[in-house]
């Protein structure tokens, strides 16, 4: 698997989520049966502090759906501006894969 680079924007305050799909280099769905998902944000790589975003691999997993959330309260705790953020799938024999990754970017509100 290929990891690919995708920037997101948060709302703080918000609730986030976000879904893709893990696909093959032939662009055929991966098969995420058996695998599981960690994500972190970081405000820079050698970072000591995280947030964890909650990985979730989507029924059916034959079709390598995976979706990324945050609630409101994680979200309103972190201070606007830009992080970086990866997201690795564990598979059933602890193989381990990096399939996305980029700027995650936190911007205040108005309202919330």
């Amino acid at each position: 698997m290929l990891s690919a680079v995708t920037n997101l924007v948060v709302y703080q305050g918000s609730d986030f989520e976000t879904n893709f799909y893990v696909t093959k280099d032939n662009g055929s769905s991966f098969d995420l049966t058996s695998y599981s998902g960690a994500s972190k944000i970081k405000k820079h790589y050698e970072s000591s502090t995280f947030t964890d975003i909650t990985v979730e691999i989507t029924a059916p997993a034959s079709v390598g759906a995976v979706k990324l959330s945050l609630s409101n309260a994680v979200t309103s705790t972190m201070t606007p501006g830009k992080y970086v953020y990866d997201v690795v799938l564990t598979s059933g024999s602890g193989v381990k894969s990096r399939v996305l990754e980029g700027v995650l970017t936190v911007v205040e509100g108005v309202t919330i």
